[in-house]
């Protein structure tokens, strides 16, 4: 699903703390902008809305804080990352046990993967 510059405008508008250069956010890590295409993506198809992102976002920043979070812009994107599985998992389109076997998968994929080359799963992985 294409995300136009509209859609990219109206997230950083409506969703406290997305780091921005001028009107565009700005991603440290390339898995930071693929986490914010999801979060545009599911928030297209009607899964949530920002109020309620902005919210769950919010009570996951606080969560965090409280448990000695540096609080200083470099984990932004671990809470959105919580956030999203927070919201899939509520709203019915995983669960927590499923995220983690194939984030348990990847990492296992991924050490056995020279550098540079395409990360694939295979079933090996889920074992």
């Amino acid at each position: 699903m294409a995300l136009d510059s509209e859609q990219v405008r109206d997230a950083v508008a409506r969703v406290p703390g997305i780091p921005i250069e001028g009107d565009d956010p700005v991603f440290a890590e390339p898995w930071h902008a693929q986490a914010f295409a999801i979060a545009l993506s599911l928030h297209q198809a009607g899964v949530f809305t920002w109020t309620e992102w902005a919210e769950t976002l919010g009570d996951e920043i606080t969560k965090a804080r409280i448990s000695g979070d540096p609080d200083d812009g470099s984990t932004y994107y671990k809470h959105w990352m919580a956030t999203l599985e927070r919201l899939v998992e509520n709203k019915g389109l995983t669960n927590l046990q499923t995220l983690q076997d194939y984030s348990n998968a990847w990492g296992r994929a991924a050490e056995r993967t020279p550098h540079g080359s395409p990360i694939l799963l295979d079933s090996s992985d889920f074992d």
